[in-house]
């Protein structure tokens, strides 16, 4: 078993290891949510210690690879679940999306006339005359 300290390194070898074994390797997620800590003092100046606690882990039962991940950031949660969209489509042997950008000239009409009416409201102008407010 082996313990991953980056997220990113984790990722990779996830991905490879679900690339050379995408029938039988598996992603499990564990998600502990600790409960909420007493108030501390007021002097105190330590932070507050995490409350949740995310674990990845990538298992081959055929080979007997697993890599395991662990994090407490919240930042990094939401962005490892995002990332396991990548992960899942490997698992399902489905291709990976590929990043769509659009040519300027492949506009549709559409697109042109929206652009245009902003374009107009942009050099219009002016905005109204503001209304006064009453007294009390």
């Amino acid at each position: 078993m082996v313990y991953f300290t980056d997220s990113q390194t984790y990722l990779q070898q996830s991905i490879l290891l679900l690339e050379a074994r995408p029938t039988t390797a598996r992603i499990s997620t564990r998600y502990r949510l600790n409960k909420a800590p007493p108030e501390p003092p007021a002097d105190s100046t330590l932070p507050p210690p995490p409350r949740g606690v995310l674990v990845l882990k990538t298992f081959d039962p055929i080979s007997g690879a697993c890599l395991k991940y662990k994090t407490n950031k919240a930042a990094e949660v939401g962005r490892l679940v995002a990332a396991m969209g990548k992960c899942a489509r490997v698992m399902a042997a489905v291709p990976p999306l590929e990043e769509k950008s659009e040519a300027p000239e492949a506009k549709s009409e559409a697109a042109e006339k929206v652009e245009e009416k902003s374009e107009q409201k942009l050099q219009a102008g002016g905005g109204g005359k503001k209304k006064k407010k009453g007294k009390k």
